[in-house]
């Protein structure tokens, strides 16, 4: 597990200065809460990724803090759609290459578009998935948004 993943690579390439950090996860458990006590971060500032499928725009990948909940109404909003649903857990492999409790908004098959919570921007760095489970990158969260050319938007509940 300590090979350097996709996401770590490309954020390297980009020049995008970051850090890993690994732990120990519970397959039955892979809660992001979790994964920011065993990183001794604030929920705050560890972030997930989900996937969602827009009635007009199709995929889009929104990453929030794992204390907090997508606000779907606001997803939608943000990227100009009317409906906005969570896609299902067996779409996330094909769809992005990454697996639930690994998925990062680095590196994925195809570029969608993302959108970051703009909580984001309280923090000198945020952590988020390295691409697989018990492996955060971590990264200032304006360098994140240029590399995976997110927007930031008021999308939690």
């Amino acid at each position: 597990m300590n090979a350097k993943t996709n996401a770590v690579r490309l954020a390297e390439q980009a020049g995008i200065r970051c850090r890993e950090a690994f732990y120990e996860f519970d397959e039955k458990d892979l809660n992001g809460m979790h994964a920011a006590e065993a990183l001794n971060m604030p929920p705050e500032q560890v972030f997930k990724t989900l996937v969602a499928r827009g009635e007009r725009t199709g995929i889009n990948v929104f990453c929030i803090p794992v204390c907090c909940e997508l606000d779907l109404k606001k997803a939608a909003k943000a990227a100009g759609d009317k409906n906005m649903a969570l896609i299902a857990v067996k779409e996330l492999l094909p769809l992005t290459g990454y697996i639930r409790g690994g998925c990062s908004p680095v590196g994925m098959k195809k570029k969608y578009p993302t959108y970051l919570d703009e909580t984001c921007e309280l923090w000198e760095e945020i952590a988020v998935s390295a691409g697989e489970r018990g492996h955060q990158l971590i990264l200032n969260p304006k360098d994140l948004a240029r590399l995976v050319s997110a927007q930031l938007a008021d999308i939690i509940l």
